[in-house]
């Protein structure tokens, strides 16, 4: 199984404005995360998207790039690209560059994304919400395919023959389909043959085993091999020497996220409760200790029979120690003894 940190880069917040502030030192304790992530081991660094002020990041490219000049190994992806509203061609190009920068290291994580503020800001219209990323997926994946490409949609300008440059090091360049749990997408991802990674930030991770089924189903169906897919589970999570460190450390910083995303959306505030049955064996949440992360990371590999394990800990404001050590433990511990475990014959003695 791979092993990876997600993030979306939540700016720090001045007490009296509600402005960003330190942005430059957030960027710096980010690249900080990943340098640290790739020494330890782990497989994938992803970083969001976003068109708003609560987040750094609105070009992942680019900040992977510069990663990708301060790291060996690890993977480096989007988390997500919203192809929604960009163009697949740029996409492509910008991706492609990133994999010939980093040796072959880049992947594409598309999606639709949380929000919405880059529809007006680029121009688009919600009401094109669905065709819009059918249609961009459709493209961007010929994109791939091909180094000179004709094709034709209703919500943007045709290609004849034309070359898109410069071409991946990776053939093909990875594009992973990022759901929530919308079915629609997750049986395009399987139809497709592509890798799906499922978010599952609330409930019990068990219920989202029908989405995982639909998948394997549709994919079977057409005609693809439901063996070659590839399963991501992203998830919140936070590591600490004990449970009273973790929850220390991330309670605050998510409560107050997750509140105020919930407010946006009619949703009421997240309570002290809702985050400890998260954090409970069947939760969704895997916020302790590493033995506690090792138990539920194989409990939810029953469920799933995942190939990726993308953990998010910065959900809010979090201290960056407390983060770098959080990676450090999640890169050292967690990874070798999942991996371990997994690579034992069934029956073995623990």
């Amino acid at each position: 199984m791979q092993f990876g940190v997600y993030t979306f880069v939540e700016t720090e917040r001045d007490a009296t404005t509600g402005k960003p502030i330190n942005v430059e030192r957030t960027l710096a304790e980010t690249m900080a995360e990943i340098e640290l992530a790739d020494r330890v081991g782990l497989d994938v660094f992803a970083l969001g998207e976003h068109h708003r002020s609560d987040y750094a990041v609105s070009a992942p490219a680019v900040a992977l790039a510069y990663a990708a000049a301060r790291t060996k190994t690890i993977r480096l992806s989007s988390a997500v690209t919203v192809l929604s509203s960009d163009d697949p061609v740029r996409v492509y190009q910008q991706f492609a560059t990133l994999d010939l920068l980093s040796g072959g290291r880049a992947e594409i994580m598309a999606g639709r994304g949380s929000f919405i503020e880059s529809f007006p800001l680029f121009g688009y219209d919600l009401d094109d919400y669905d065709e819009l990323f059918a249609e961009k997926l459709d493209l961007l994946l010929k994109v791939r395919a091909a180094e000179r490409v004709t094709w034709s949609g209703r919500l943007r300008p045709p290609l004849e023959n034309l070359g898109v440059y410069p071409r991946a090091l990776q053939d093909p360049l990875p594009v992973w389909i990022a759901v929530g749990g919308t079915p629609q997408s997750i049986a395009r991802a399987g139809a497709l043959g592509l890798p799906l990674a499922l978010a599952i930030i609330g409930g019990e991770p068990a219920r989202f085993a029908p989405m995982a089924q639909l998948y394997r189903e549709a994919a079977r169906r057409a005609g693809q091999d439901p063996a070659r897919l590839a399963l991501g589970i992203n998830g919140h999570g936070f590591l600490a020497d004990s449970v009273e460190e973790a929850t220390a450390a991330f309670y605050g910083p998510y409560a107050e996220t997750m509140s105020h995303i919930g407010r946006e959306r009619g949703w009421p505030g997240l309570t002290r409760a809702q985050f400890d049955a998260g954090r409970a064996p069947n939760g969704h949440l895997t916020v302790g200790t590493p033995e506690q992360a090792i138990a539920k990371i194989l409990a939810q590999h029953k469920i799933f029979g995942h190939q990726r394990y993308l953990m998010q800990m910065r959900v809010g404001q979090m201290p960056h120690a407390a983060v770098m050590r959080s990676i450090e433990l999640f890169g050292t511990t967690v990874a070798p003894a999942v991996r371990q475990a997994l690579a034992e014959p069934a029956g073995a003695p623990a």
